[in-house]
């Protein structure tokens, strides 16, 4: 995670000299809020990053005498196939048109939509045929 952190908030210092340059140049508040902004977003997630990094052991990516072998292992598990991303998406999208276009009758459909996919793929190892066996 030290990695991470650093990278975000090398990226960080450069928004927020590109606002303080941006700013003195071109006199327009807009643009300079913007990268500042910006710059401001990015010392959030670097922070967030160096804080779990003091917390946590070190990854072989945070070593530098580290090995590709280190790194090897399980992961996580990851699901085979699954419908319910693509449930989610088609409802977050149905969400999206709702919302700009004002139906509030859409709205209500893409609300029920998403708490079932939401659901669905919370859910999908514990319940049916996939449920994990203890």
């Amino acid at each position: 995670m030290k990695v991470e952190a650093l990278i975000f908030n090398l990226i960080a210092v450069f928004c927020f000299v590109a606002a303080l340059v941006y700013g003195v140049w071109s006199q327009e508040p807009i643009g300079t809020t913007a990268l500042a902004l910006s710059g401001g977003l990015t010392v959030l997630i670097g922070g967030f990053f160096w804080f779990v990094s003091r917390r946590i052991d070190a990854r072989p990516e945070d070593r530098k005498d580290a090995e590709i072998a280190d790194g090897a292992g399980e992961l996580g598990f990851f699901s085979p196939a699954s419908y319910w991303p693509i449930t989610l998406a088609a409802a977050a999208g149905l969400m999206g048109l709702g919302v700009a276009f004002w139906y509030f009758w859409l709205i209500l459909i893409a609300t029920v939509a998403l708490l079932i996919a939401v659901g669905g793929l919370l859910f999908e190892y514990y319940v049916g045929q996939n449920a994990q066996q203890s």
